[in-house]
């Protein structure tokens, strides 16, 4: 279940605004952080979810990454986020967890 933190988060955001700014950058990081971090652990190893690491992520491409941000997976708890998130959104967050060093 999305926290309301998350649809505050995400209200916040500029509505298909084509870019990503630092500020967006802030938020987007934070909702990574504690609101992915809710299930798939606060330090991304897996939880009710699964680990989000780079060693976990390796071999995987954004666009099936920000696929599976966007229309989450049927059959599991991953939910769906385009409702409430742009593509340069889910895009930004699959290439902020493909970099991440944690």
């Amino acid at each position: 279940m999305r926290s309301l933190a998350a649809l505050l988060i995400l209200a916040a955001l500029p509505a298909g605004a084509g870019e990503i700014t630092a500020a967006d950058a802030t938020r987007l990081s934070h909702l990574v952080e504690q609101d992915c971090g809710s299930c798939h652990g606060l330090t991304r190893k897996g939880g009710l979810g699964s680990p989000l690491t780079r060693e976990a992520l390796d071999g995987q491409d954004r666009e099936t990454l920000a696929t599976i941000i966007l229309d989450g997976m049927p059959g599991s708890a991953m939910p769906p986020w385009r409702p409430i998130m742009t593509e340069e959104e889910a895009y930004w967050i699959a290439d902020y967890l493909l970099e991440a060093e944690k």
